[in-house]
């Protein structure tokens, strides 16, 4: 089976509610789609972070996958790998779209969900973080009456807020949700707006309220060390753990407790598992970041927890908050996604839907990235 044809596409869909975090708020979100056709007859779907400039670099990819098997993807990372060095973040996304259509169209291939092919399941279901922002209350009071409605509509076992600039204010934000939600899991991630002076203050406030783990209080490998050796609350990154050369000095200096891990940041699903095992060698905890996901590259996040022990935590994901799907939707159940259980993704691409969102990404430009 030989990889014949890539399509890449370029959409924009609405969130059903703007979502704020310390650098931005977003009414929308941009995500490139790739299929995989193969002299077989199997396609394979693939989706990833941003829009026209990682879609750019994948149809600069694209020939070094064509003509080959999707089962060989060694021997495409290793000819890709030194594309996140020049382009970062870019790269690694552009190669994810490609690597998770790969592994979509094997599953089809092989009549085997992804789940299966990663080494079968110890869960089926994936519970899911509420994520909250200062978009949902413009004071303490109306957020944490927000949160209540959202945990008892939803049955979500976490809520996570994304923190701003406004360290007191957040602070203060958390006491509210922590009184209103005593017994759900709560996390905060500031996206590295606070100093670290700010970060060590705050959190020994915040010691009182049992957090799961704050995320990202500060910039930096040096800042975390600093306020980890300060604060008992544990420390989370998406920001200063980004690539396999940053591991080895967050342990080195104990800067983090929990490493985020994502299948789009981190260049397809063999790295993400890789960088689990990577976790669990050191003591370290793990759950899944979310840039966004719809239902393609949602399916793809579930079956790498579904298959991955270490991942036991509601993970983040922005899945529910989208307005609408370019695939048919998972159910949200009790505040978990049922893992799919069809070859490969187990995820059907409506492509009407696909070339409507495509053209409002024509018209109106990338909304994110």
């Amino acid at each position: 089976m030989k990889v014949t044809h890539i399509d890449v596409w370029v959409v924009n869909l609405p969130l059903t509610s703007p979502f704020t975090s310390s650098f931005e708020t977003k009414t929308g979100e941009t995500r490139t789609v790739v299929r995989i056709r193969t002299d077989e007859g199997v396609d394979g779907w693939g989706e990833t972070m941003w829009g026209q400039p990682v879609a750019a670099l994948v149809r600069k990819l694209a020939p070094d996958l064509i003509g080959t098997s999707p089962f060989a993807l060694e021997s495409f990372h290793r000819k890709q790998h030194m594309v996140p060095f020049f382009h970062g973040y870019l790269g690694y996304a552009a190669i994810a779209a490609l690597d998770v259509a790969c592994w979509d169209a094997m599953g089809k291939a092989t009549g085997h969900s992804l789940t299966d092919l990663l080494g079968g399941a110890v869960r089926d279901t994936v519970p899911l973080t509420a994520l909250v922002t200062r978009a949902d209350g413009a004071t303490p009071a109306a957020l944490a009456e927000h949160a209540t409605r959202v945990v008892a509509e939803g049955g979500f076992p976490a809520v996570k807020l994304k923190g701003t600039g406004d360290v007191d204010g957040d602070v203060a934000n958390l006491r509210a949700l922590r009184a209103a939600l005593p017994d759900t899991e709560l996390r905060v991630d500031p996206n590295a707006a606070w100093s670290v002076p700010d970060s060590v203050r705050a959190g020994i406030k915040l010691e009182e309220l049992d957090l799961e783990y704050l995320e990202d209080p500060c910039p930096g490998i040096e800042g975390m060390s600093q306020v980890r050796s300060k604060v008992r609350i544990p420390l989370c990154t998406n920001m200063c753990v980004v690539r396999f050369e940053d591991f080895a000095p967050a342990v080195r200096l104990g800067a983090v407790d929990v490493v985020h891990g994502d299948v789009y940041k981190w260049g397809g699903i063999a790295p993400t598992k890789a960088l689990a095992a990577h976790c669990e060698t050191f003591g370290l905890g793990m759950n899944l970041h979310s840039g966004g996901e719809l239902g393609i590259a949602t399916a793809a996040h579930l079956a790498v927890v579904a298959s991955t022990p270490l991942l036991s935590r509601a993970i983040d994901s922005m899945y529910y908050l989208h307005a609408d799907d370019i695939a048919d939707p998972i159910p949200l159940i009790d505040g978990s996604l049922a893992v799919p259980q069809g070859p490969g993704l187990g995820v059907r691409v409506d492509e009407e839907k696909l070339r409507h969102y495509s053209a409002v990404n024509e018209r109106e430009g990338d909304l994110t990235g």
